[in-house]
């Protein structure tokens, strides 16, 4: 018989769950195909592997008191594994979304021996040689660092080149993500795309690896630092077409210099963007992993409130409940994250400020012509184009603000 009714000869049928050791003391287990994680403690793993196999409750009790030392109430554990929905009782599997936009279905399609090669030692070290050669270029030849008021428009028109960034930019997320994903593959791992936003009013690409918590942690760096080894070869190629440009070593056709310098400040951008850890970015994922944290972000906020005085009983009991580990990396990463806030000015400052001024100031004096004209009409668009990404998120930050207060009143 299966089912979960607490008898001691039932059979509990689970869903196809990964185990996974975590730590010295906890086992990491999960429904891949819904991307529901947690961390439970070992004896746990030992119950979740005997329910696999088809023993009974009771002979799962057996063995979880064999391994413990003591009597272990498993009918209640299989009830937290079903209030967690870990049983397979008929019902329709739906994967957890980890942003406000994202695709439901778990992408596949590359084999895992086509993108193995890709994120082998050599390949790694490829990336690496490239990382490096960026920063020596822009160390050693500062003129060669893009300067956005300039650089980002690959045309003399101000508003076509802010259109075409746009386009540039896209290509360049997609890019970056895709590395996830396919770095993804090569460990047989799907991922998933959504988008969100930081700081509320950015709006970001990001791929979903929450399958990468199905293997031992040791290996789900590559997926996660993956984006940003795409970056470095595809930062590293036209930089050093531009150093031989730049040193008169290569003749290169009219405007493809001025071509290259656009998309590497589009690059450039998107890397250092991809350093701010305070945003959970690729390296916050990668100092999670590398702490072994459970929910830092979480705690972290939840110590944050507490500090400033708004922390309600449910947020104090959640913050007493924290594992360890994430409240011994809150109590520093909570002053990283507020430091955050100014890092990211200073990040639009130097690299979105100059591109906006000059977006606006050309706008500006195309708007005064008034709406009769037909440069009014595309400085309208144009200026619509380029700044939508960053007020649409910004506005949707402030009716979300202003709904939860509206429910607090």
């Amino acid at each position: 018989m299966s089912g979960a009714d607490g008898s001691p000869g039932t059979t509990v049928r689970l869903r196809p769950l990964s185990l996974v050791p975590e730590g010295e003391d906890e086992v990491l287990v999960g429904d891949p195909e819904t991307g529901r994680f947690v961390a439970i403690p070992k004896v746990g793993g030992v119950v979740v592997e005997a329910l696999t196999r088809g023993a009974t409750i009771a002979e799962a009790a057996a063995e979880a008191e064999e391994f413990a030392g003591q009597p272990v109430d498993v009918p209640s554990f299989v009830e937290v594994l079903r209030e967690l929905g870990f049983l397979d009782e008929g019902q329709e599997s739906t994967p957890v979304r980890s942003a406000p936009v994202q695709g439901g279905r778990w992408l596949d399609g590359v084999r895992q021996e086509v993108a193995r090669p890709f994120f082998g030692p050599v390949a790694w070290s490829c990336y690496a040689v490239c990382a490096v050669f960026a920063l020596a270029v822009f160390v050693f030849r500062p003129a060669l660092f893009p300067d956005p008021a300039t650089d980002a428009f690959v045309v003399d028109d101000i508003g076509l080149g802010s259109l075409i960034l746009v386009p540039l930019a896209t290509a360049a997320t997609a890019v970056h993500e895709l590395g996830h994903w396919f770095a993804a593959r090569a460990l047989g791992l799907g991922a998933r795309f959504g988008m969100d936003r930081r700081m509320g009013f950015l709006l970001v690409f990001e791929t979903d690896l929450t399958q990468l918590w199905t293997v031992p942690r040791r290996k789900r760096y590559g997926p996660l630092l993956a984006g940003l080894a795409l970056d470095a070869v595809l930062l590293a190629v036209p930089l050093a077409a531009r150093l031989l440009i730049d040193t008169g070593t290569w003749a290169a056709p009219d405007g493809l210099d001025t071509v290259l310098a656009t998309w590497i400040y589009v690059k450039l951008t998107a890397m250092l963007w991809q350093c701010m850890v305070f945003l959970r970015t690729d390296l916050y994922a990668v100092l999670v992993n590398a702490l072994g944290c459970r929910n830092l972000w979480q705690v972290t906020t939840l110590m944050l409130r507490r500090s400033a005085g708004r922390l309600d009983a449910a947020g104090a009991a959640e913050l007493a409940e924290a594992h360890p580990v994430d409240v011994r990396a809150g109590r520093w990463f909570r002053w990283v994250r507020l430091s955050g806030a100014v890092l990211t000015l200073v990040w639009a400052a130097l690299f979105l400020a100059p591109f906006a001024w000059e977006v606006l100031r050309w706008a500006a004096g195309r708007l005064g012509t008034g709406p009769a004209t037909g440069p009014f009409w595309w400085a309208l668009l144009c200026t619509a184009v380029c700044l939508t990404p960053f007020v649409l998120p910004a506005a949707l930050a402030v009716r979300e603000r202003l709904r939860r207060l509206t429910a607090r009143s």
